[in-house]
Order: structure tokens, then C-alpha cells, then sequence
């Protein structure tokens, strides 16, 4: 074992490494641009999970991300993260909230969306909950593309899109992340807001 092992723990490369080799997926050091990336497929939707960093100006910010395009039948868009203090002050301003009849988790998290009816049974299904529970750090939300340096996006195309800062390193939150969107891209399909085929995208 390395000194710096020994020190620092398993590096992101060997983790994501292993987590690929145990659901399946593969895991490409140094991928496109220079970064790790893991590839697995669920069904005809690909689920890539990487990093970026943003710049503040005097230093940079790494963030961990999962991304899956996906054929949007209905136009459905959401955005779920944290209640926190920015949720606490969205509701006093009025922002849009939406409550699933789940008093625990409309306390925990601030929804937002365009369905109220599709968003509530999109979160209907309990292990969606737990998963979304279990993310010590999550924003997970439906964008129409991957920004203007990202690929392009079919007409119709969106994608299931998960973000937080740091570099997430711990297995099981990995693990249950990929069990998040394959549960979230099952359910989409089951309350008619996604299409099961190939949305034709490459990221």
C-alpha cells in the first residue's frame, strides 16, 4: 500500500473503479477531457456519472454529477433539493413549492415543477423516496440540455440530472445514486411522461 493511501484512503479512480465492476457499468480514468468517468446502461438509457469544477474567481469548486438523457414525452420538468434556509425563504416569498402528501419528506425537500398531478405520482413510489433520502447531498432535476458546451439535444430529449459539490467517494451513496435514476426513469415511464427507447443521445 502506498504512503499516500495509507494516508488518504482509496483514491475516486479506485472507488469508482470497483463500484462499476460491482453494478456492472464501466469505468473509463481519464476519459473525454482528462476525467473519470462511469458508464451504465439501464435498459436504453445510459447513465454517466463525472465531475466538473466551477471557478469563483479565486478558486474552484469540484462538483460530483450524474446525468441520463432521456425521450421527455409531456414536457415534464422538476427540480427537488434541501429545504434549508434558501427553501425556507423561497416559500416566504412565495416560490412555488409542491407537497406530496408525505409530511417528513415535504419537510425535508423543497419540489418544484410543472405537473403537480405527474410530479406526486412520479414520488408516489416509496424506494424513490428513500433513495432521494439516503443522498447526504442532492439536487436532482429534469434539464431540456447539457448547457452550451454539452452535446445537442434531439427536439423532445431532456435529461435526469443530479449535482452536488465535492467528490462523492463512498460506494454505497454511489451505488444507491445509480439505483435513484434507474428508479426515477422507470417511474417516468410508468406515469406516461417518458418514452423506453433511445433518446439518440451521446454525453
Amino acid at each position: 500500500m502506498s504512503i499516500l493511501r495509507s494516508i488518504f484512503g482509496p483514491s475516486q479512480s479506485d472507488i469508482w473503479s470497483q463500484v462499476a465492476h460491482n453494478i456492472g457499468g464501466q469505468f473509463d480514468k481519464g476519459g473525454l477531457l482528462g476525467k473519470n468517468e462511469l458508464r451504465y446502461r439501464s435498459g436504453q438509457w445510459e447513465l454517466v456519472l463525472d465531475t466538473f469544477v466551477v471557478s469563483t474567481g479565486q478558486t474552484t469548486i469540484p462538483f460530483t454529477r450524474m446525468r441520463a438523457p432521456f425521450v421527455n414525452k409531456d414536457g415534464l420538468y422538476f427540480k427537488i433539493y434541501p429545504e434549508g434556509l434558501s427553501g425556507k425563504i423561497g416559500k416566504f416569498f412565495g416560490m412555488q413549492d409542491i407537497q406530496i402528501g408525505d409530511p417528513q419528506f415535504d419537510q425535508e425537500f423543497m419540489i418544484k415543477g410543472n405537473d403537480e398531478t405527474k410530479i406526486r405520482a412520479l414520488l408516489h413510489s416509496t424506494r424513490v423516496k428513500q433513495l432521494i433520502e439516503a443522498q447526504p447531498r442532492i439536487e436532482l432535476q429534469i434539464k431540456d440540455d447539457d448547457g452550451l458546451f454539452g452535446a445537442s439535444f434531439p427536439q423532445g430529449t431532456d435529461m435526469l440530472y443530479f449535482a452536488c459539490a465535492g467528490v462523492v467517494k463512498d460506494p454505497q451513496v454511489l451505488k444507491d445514486l445509480f439505483e435513484l435514476f434507474c428508479c426515477v426513469l422507470d417511474r417516468l415511464v410508468e406515469i406516461d411522461s417518458a418514452y423506453e427507447s433511445n433518446p439518440d443521445v451521446k454525453l
